[in-house]
């Protein structure tokens, strides 16, 4: 039974920035190049292995992935949402917000409904419902708004 033998450490080649070549990894089995990103905030490297086929010595959370053309187009092209909800799912939930403390007031004003009413602030775009005529304004304008 044989033991691999540690590659020769390379780990103390720098390049002209200070930065280091390569990285061991696995217990000194494994010498790769390491990313050449350094932090902003910190200036420390990057401690991950550069990526096989980065041309710029960087892993592939720092660019080390090439983009031809038409990948560079379609990841520009894609309808990505940037955090959880889109400005149309917004306005489609400030909207259904609206009816229904519309809805509730109406409620109120025709006196189907007893007890305490929802707290809170009232959504944008909110009319207060609080007679049988503003009732019968909001179904218009409800009706009016589907057509």
């Amino acid at each position: 039974m044989s033991h691999k033998q540690p590659k020769e450490n390379l780990s103390n080649e720098q390049t002209v920035d200070g930065k280091e070549m390569f990285l061991v990894t696995a217990g000194g089995q494994i010498n790769c190049l390491r990313c050449i990103a350094k932090s902003n905030r910190t200036g420390v490297q990057c401690a991950k292995p550069a990526l096989r086929i980065s041309p710029h010595q960087k892993c592939g959370h720092h660019g080390g992935r090439p983009h031809s053309a038409e990948t560079i187009e379609r990841i520009s092209a894609a309808n990505t949402v940037h955090g959880q909800t889109s400005k149309a799912a917004k306005k489609q939930y400030r909207d259904d917000s609206v009816l229904i403390h519309e809805l509730e007031d109406a409620l109120y004003a025709l006196r189907m409904a007893s007890g305490p009413r929802t707290r809170g602030r009232k959504p944008n775009g909110y009319r207060g419902v609080y007679s049988e005529a503003d009732v019968i304004r909001m179904i218009r304008e409800r009706v009016l708004h589907r057509m």
